[in-house]
């Protein structure tokens, strides 16, 4: 099952994947649809990432060592060995590069960059402020500069931090080269071992340390391609580093570190085209709890983003979040190798029944489909599996290994053989020789078989045994694990992964490219800086096409009673004004008002209230009462990293209650709009709870394309919108918006 690379769903499974809208199937960006290099959607942002050309910072040639020394102890000579340890390696020309020596480590060193006596294409600075060097090394043809210790000034806060981290980008923009770091590692100048074969790893990470536990996979036989640490990030960063990998035919899986983004929309972008070749995406997100989020704030410039926000970015785009360096290791591993599956049920097979029921509970717990074992219609796999193995009881071969009455070999052919199944798994809690050896041979000769993924949590804390370290990682064809939490977390990861694939599509190809005639409405109505108005924020709603109640705005008694006839008994009266917030705690709204004389009353009262908090008033909102329905709030938002975002969530004095909301960044189609409603706990209420009849869903999921649209045209002039209550009527009937807030940027 192992030693593949990527591809989509049988249609057996694909037959399970539901409600993919508008998804089909993993596709090339270069169709009817897709952006070109320089498009941009209707609020003006990149539809398309160009991939960078990193095969010479990877590959190169020649290196040059700016800074280079053999000064017994201090750093740079340590990492001048190292380099020259690596070019010798891989086959690269080293030149060292010194004012004052005339050679390093017995190498020629030349005394400036524009003497060195060929092109190089990385030039690693080991001196200290780089900016002096850029021109000199565009002069010099370099085309890749890595500065490994961090830039003057470079971390600190304010307007002066801010130029400091703009000057290194801003030169080597100018000069025409790419720069890694500063306080970039030497990652890409790691020994990975040729003598593996199958699909690769490549790695991003800030850092060293982040990255050493997936470079070990090499010492379990699996084959890491690339490592790029990146550091601050001034010019070259993570997006540009997956858009380059998952181009690359040997990258089976891109593991990195997501710390602080710089720019949110190149790493969707750069996600997407992951998703699009199918290329599955792990990370670990470095700020993830309270104090990690401290912690990734200390990236120079790089907000980290509110997580829920980064969290559901991800999510999008088929980007695989796990928790920690074992789990980005386990789970990368998988993904690089395993073929896509065959059937999405899992089989547990244990030498133990205490042990699979045990894994099995967990495998279920994490929503994984245990397989109901249907075997096929054939008899002979009921011989060696119980008819009550699976969920409940997953198959024991324990008693019929020690006394020489079963053939565990049988029952592992057995449970492959099943069509519901797509995943074996046999933990092993530690091992038992004989048996445990034998189990292990048994399960590398099986996977020899089939296509489907057999997997091995071997339990023992030493992981000397032969069983494990030659049997067992000595197989291409098993995937070994040593944690129960560990195997099950990556089964998910895999099984989650080729669904995603198997119903993709790009939203930025459907992303819109010009504004709509909403946006030219809409644009005047927008005040820079002001709170809108509740009637202005409901026009802003009207331009695109989202319905409100009938309503009149008036400015009299007389008119209010005019207009509540006009609208039809019971009406609804709000003050309306660019200042006015909480109405309904200031006595702001009125609402069952059923004759003149309420209608009147209600106008004196609400302007007195209104003058008495100085608002400025533009009139009293005459409006429909619109029943029966379930109220939602949904609404656009502002996150530094990703920019405009669209929330739904339960409205009303729910919206105080449950205090959830599902977020989404633009741009995304309707099956995403209605997996954001399947997010939230209240999502039953939509159905129609004692009796009730069930509400009109697709409304309210034109409701939330059509607030995505302001998100894109609108989202550079709105801080905030937010309709609560949405009415969501009986099926059929629509949705409305009875109120609005709308402030301007």
């Amino acid at each position: 099952m192992l030693g593949s690379t990527h591809g989509t769903l049988t249609s057996d499974l694909r037959a399970r994947v539901v409600a993919c809208g508008e998804h089909g199937g993993a596709v090339p960006d270069t169709g009817p649809g897709a952006a070109s290099a320089g498009e941009t959607d209707a609020g003006g942002r990149p539809l398309h990432a160009p991939v960078p050309d990193l095969d010479r910072f990877f590959r190169p040639a020649a290196i040059a060592v700016v800074g280079a020394s053999d000064a017994e102890g201090g750093p740079n000579a340590a990492i001048t060995r190292r380099l020259i340890d690596w070019a010798a390696r891989s086959g690269a020309r080293l030149h060292p590069v010194h004012p004052e020596r005339a050679e390093v480590f017995g190498l020629p060193c030349v005394p400036r960059v524009g003497e060195l006596p060929e092109p190089v294409d990385v030039a690693v600075l080991l001196a200290g402020d780089p900016l002096p060097l850029v021109g000199e090394l565009a002069g010099a043809g370099v085309r890749f500069a890595v500065v490994p210790a961090p830039a003057p000034g470079y971390a600190e806060t304010g307007e002066e931090g801010a130029a400091a981290r703009a000057r290194p980008a801003d030169a080597v923009r100018r000069a025409g080269i790419r720069l890694l770091g500063p306080g970039a590692g030497l990652g890409a100048f790691e020994e990975f071992r040729d003598d593996l074969e199958g699909p690769a790893v490549a790695l991003v990470t800030r850092c060293g340390p982040e990255g050493r536990p997936v470079l070990a996979l090499q010492e379990l036989g699996i084959r890491v391609s690339h490592w790029a640490t990146t550091g601050d990030e001034a010019d070259l960063e993570t997006a540009d580093f997956i858009s380059y990998f998952a181009e690359r035919p040997e990258v089976g899986a891109i593991a990195c570190q997501v710390e602080g983004l710089g720019d949110g929309r190149s790493f969707l972008l750069a996600a997407d085209r992951a998703a699009r070749r199918g290329v599955p995406v792990v990370a670990v997100r470095v700020g993830g709890t309270e104090p990690g989020a401290g912690t990734a704030a200390s990236r120079p410039g790089k907000p980290p983003g509110a997580e829920r926000v980064v969290d559901a970015a991800m999510r999008q785009f088929g980007v695989i979040r796990v928790e920690g360096p074992d789990e980005l290791q386990d789970v990368s591993a998988l993904l690089a190798r395993a073929r896509p599956p065959l059937a999405d049920g899992i089989a547990v097979h244990s030498v133990s029944g205490g042990t699979g029921a045990h894994f099995a509970g967990l495998a279920a717990a994490a929503g994984l489909r245990l397989s109901s074992l249907t075997s096929g219609g054939e008899p002979e796999p009921r011989l060696w599996v119980p008819e009550s193995a699976g969920a409940a009881d997953p198959a024991d071969d324990a008693d019929r290994r020690t006394d020489g009455r079963g053939d565990g070999r049988k029952t592992i052919d057995a449970l492959l053989a099943d069509p519901d199944v797509g995943v074996l798994i046999c933990p092993v809690p530690g091992p038992c020789p004989p048996v445990s050896d034998r189990l292990a041979r048994d399960l590398v000769a099986a996977a020899e078989t089939t296509e489907k993924l057999v997997c091995v949590v071997w339990g023992s804390p030493v992981g000397t045994e032969a069983a494990y370290r030659e049997t067992l990682l000595g197989s291409s064809r098993v995937a070994t694990f040593r944690t129960f939490a560990n195997c099950v977390t990556a089964v998910r990861a895999y099984l989650d992964h080729h669904r995603f694939s198997a119903c993709y599509r790009s939203p930025f190809d459907e992303a819109p490219r010009t504004p709509s005639p909403s946006f030219r409405k809409a644009r005047e109505l927008l005040r820079p800086g002001a709170r809108l108005s509740v009637h202005a924020a409901k026009q802003l709603l009207r331009a695109y096409g989202i319905r409100v109640p009938r309503e009149q705005l008036v400015t009299s008694a007389a008119a209010a009673v005019r207009a509540a006839g006009q609208v039809g008994y019971p009406v609804v009266m709000k003050a309306s004004g660019s200042g006015l917030a909480y109405r309904t705690e200031l006595g702001l709204v009125k609402i069952g008002l059923t004759a003149a004389s309420q209608v009147r009353d209600a106008y004196r009262e609400l302007t007195d209230i209104a003058r008495h908090e100085g608002s400025d008033l533009d009139g009293v909102l005459v409006c429909q009462l619109v029943e029966r329905g379930a109220e939602l709030v949904v609404g656009v938002g502002r996150d530094d990293v990703f920019g405009p975002t669209v929330t739904v969530g339960p409205g009303g004095a729910l919206a105080e209650v449950l205090r959830e909301t599902a977020v989404r960044v633009p741009p995304f189609g309707e099956a995403q709009a209605r997996a954001m409603l399947a997010e939230l706990r209240g999502r039953a209420l939509l159905d129609g709870v004692r009796g009730g009849p069930p509400m009109d869903v697709d409304a309210l999921v034109e409701v939330v394309l059509r607030v995505q649209r302001m998100a894109l045209e609108l989202g550079d002039h709105l801080s905030e919108l937010e309709i609560n209550p949405l009415m969501v009527l009986p099926r059929g009937q629509g949705a409305v918006a009875l109120d609005a807030l709308a402030v301007c940027r």
